[in-house]
């Protein structure tokens, strides 16, 4: 919900998670990832900017990457994947504290899919139907009707 004034809507939302991708420990960079709303934003750029977001049950599955150099710098970059057309794999790259973040975000998107009533069959699709299958040989599509 947005909040009217002089001219302006301003979000009204408290922000669950909010951080930088990190160049080394620094969090220096125009990436910024938020987390809050049952949304996770993505904001980059600095002349032109982009501003990607997903609804946190759409998310699928989270993987967490931690090199060497991300384990000694105390970060480590988020996988998730989603059923979002438009952004299938969100990465969020050189987190502090990443796998915290990982444990966060995963309890969220349970939440947000109990809240919402999503279950499996909704996020992968359900056979709704059976199409026809050519099963004994005489070339005519066999509608499964096995009496």
């Amino acid at each position: 919900m947005g909040k009217a004034e002089n001219g302006e809507i301003r979000e009204v939302t408290a922000n669950i998670w909010e951080d930088r991708k990190h160049h080394l420990w620094f969090p220096i960079s125009f990436t910024k990832y938020t987390v809050g709303n049952g949304r996770l934003y993505v904001n980059s750029g600095f002349l032109s900017s982009r501003e990607d977001e997903c609804l946190l049950y759409r998310i699928t599955d989270i993987t967490l990457y931690r090199s060497l150099p991300q384990r000694i710098f105390g970060t480590g970059t988020i996988e998730l994947h989603t059923k979002d057309r438009s952004t299938p794999v969100i990465r969020l790259e050189n987190i502090a504290k990443s796998v915290e973040v990982k444990r966060v975000l995963s309890d969220l998107i349970e939440r947000e899919r109990e809240e919402k009533h999503v279950v499996g069959r909704d996020m992968y699709g359900a056979i709704s139907h059976i199409d026809p299958v050519e099963f004994d040989g005489d070339g005519d599509l066999d509608d499964h009707n096995f009496n």
